[in-house]
């Protein structure tokens, strides 16, 4: 049961084909077998989520209305609160902070659709590095290659979900945070157009000039779990004020979408197998019907210094005051080293200003691009997944430039496995204009259906066989 995807899962438990009590038991059982080697699990919720499990088999009895993950677990990035439990962000000062009073609101609505929060996921410390080690839980660790990071920040998401210990799960994004791990990891995941999801309930809260960068977003082994996963979390909550009611769309015919794509954004150059991954995703389109030509969106190799210029303009005293006030008198060295990269471009007002008009002419930018093309695709990263420690040495920084460019441009940025190369999974990044998540999914899962997605991790076969 396993592999399959949380949209089969639930079929099974509705045919009743297996209980949710088994299928949450079977997950346990995962985690404990493959935790201990990955690292992935900073919060195990078994009792709650059996309890659930037994009342969701109970509902399901009695004739009760199921929702469409009903009795399905899904995990949860350790920034996002599920009541009654801590949220750390990783930080020694929340080490020991009070249990959150409710859900956050996509933990609520997974929820109210059915599904069982089963575990909470490591992460780098308050988020800032993109490697998930931190000083409360320790490294996460890749279940390719146990010497490598499975990614940051939502790295125990990445982790857990490709080893099987969950089939879909919350992560949030900033400067690449569910994209990057989800390549190193070989699982799907979107950034969502900002402000398409609500982020209350998040550690850090939304609020000041860098909320316009991140969103929470969800991932998952299957895209059709991810186009699930958005028609469910998707609307406003009253309280993220900047979450609009935009509805989702579908595309109507993707046989006349029209895509660019690229391999070098100027800034960082891909490996041969990160590029030639692109250029067969491109074939596979062009080969379906679609209009394909390759195209650097204008102003792309600014996206780097823009970031980093957006998340420094204070040279992130913002962030430092949060530390203070959280109690985190000790801090991760990865934290220090991602915020040593944008403490130089500390602004005032009048550069400040500046950088704001710039932000608003690469949006402008991309925006007209996106008059001439439907979607873009382009690399995840340069390479696949870092040995751990090496996301901040040397060029490797620069790599992460192919995230950032979205997060600074708002739009929607979908990632899926098309590839490999010495055992490690290659992701492709598909772009679409604000609003049309949905096709970009549309388009992750045509390549997933041609190249197989997501595969087994092989370091823990005997626990594999055992499922899969």
């Amino acid at each position: 049961m396993l592999d399959l995807s949380a949209v089969v899962m639930a079929k099974l438990i509705r045919n009743r084909e297996v209980s949710s009590f088994e299928l949450v038991s079977a997950h346990l059982d995962r985690i404990q077998q493959v935790n201990p080697a990955v690292n992935a699990v900073t919060d195990l919720l078994a009792d709650s989520a059996l309890r659930q499990a037994e009342a969701a088999d109970r509902m399901l009895a009695s004739g009760g209305e199921c929702g469409p993950l009903h009795g399905v677990p899904f995990s949860i990035k350790d920034s996002i609160d599920v009541e009654g439990r801590t949220t750390t962000a990783g930080t020694t000062g929340r080490k020991n902070a009070p249990p959150a009073l409710k859900d956050a609101t996509l933990v609520h609505r997974l929820r109210y659709a059915g599904g069982i929060p089963i575990a909470k996921t490591n992460l780098p410390d308050l988020l800032f590095a993109y490697e998930s080690d931190n000083l409360i839980f320790g490294r996460t660790n890749n279940p390719y290659d146990l010497s490598r990071t499975p990614g940051g920040s939502s790295g125990g998401e990445s982790a857990l979900i490709a080893a099987c210990g969950s089939p879909l799960g919350l992560g949030s994004d900033a400067a690449g945070s569910v994209r990057i791990p989800a390549h190193f990891c070989g699982i799907a995941s979107i950034k969502p157009t900002r402000g398409r999801l609500p982020r209350t309930g998040h550690v850090p809260p939304a609020g000041g000039w860098i909320e316009g960068l991140w969103q929470i977003g969800p991932m998952a082994r299957h895209t059709e779990d991810l186009l699930l996963a958005m028609e469910l979390l998707a609307g406003e909550d009253s309280l993220d004020l900047s979450s609009p009611p935009v509805s989702l769309m579908r595309a109507e015919n993707l046989q006349q979408t029209r895509v660019a794509f690229f391999t070098d954004n100027g800034i960082a150059r891909c490996t041969g197998e990160i590029a030639n991954a692109v250029r067969r995703c491109a074939d596979f389109l062009s080969q379906g019907g679609m209009i394909v030509e390759e195209q650097t969106p204008p102003g792309i190799d600014q996206a780097y210094e823009l970031e980093l210029a957006l998340l420094g303009a204070d040279r992130g005293e913002g962030i430092d005051a949060y530390l203070e006030a959280e109690g985190s008198t000790r801090v991760h060295p990865l934290l220090t080293g991602f915020m040593d990269r944008f403490r130089p471009f500390r602004a005032g007002a009048s550069e400040f200003a500046a950088r704001w008009a710039q932000w608003d002419e690469y949006r402008s930018r991309i925006a007209h691009f996106f008059e001439q093309f439907d979607a873009i695709l382009c690399p995840v990263y340069t390479k696949p997944a870092l040995a751990h420690g090496d996301s901040i040495k040397g060029n490797n920084f620069e790599g992460f430039s192919y995230t950032m460019a979205w997060n600074v441009a708002g739009t929607p940025a979908a990632t899926v496995r098309c590839a490999e190369t010495d055992g490690l999974p290659i992701n492709v990044q598909i772009v679409t204009k604000p609003w049309r998540d949905m096709l970009a999914l549309e388009i992750c899962q045509l390549i997933e259906t041609q190249f197989g997605g997501w595969q087994m991790p092989s370091i823990f076969p005997q626990h594999l066989r055992h499922y899969a």
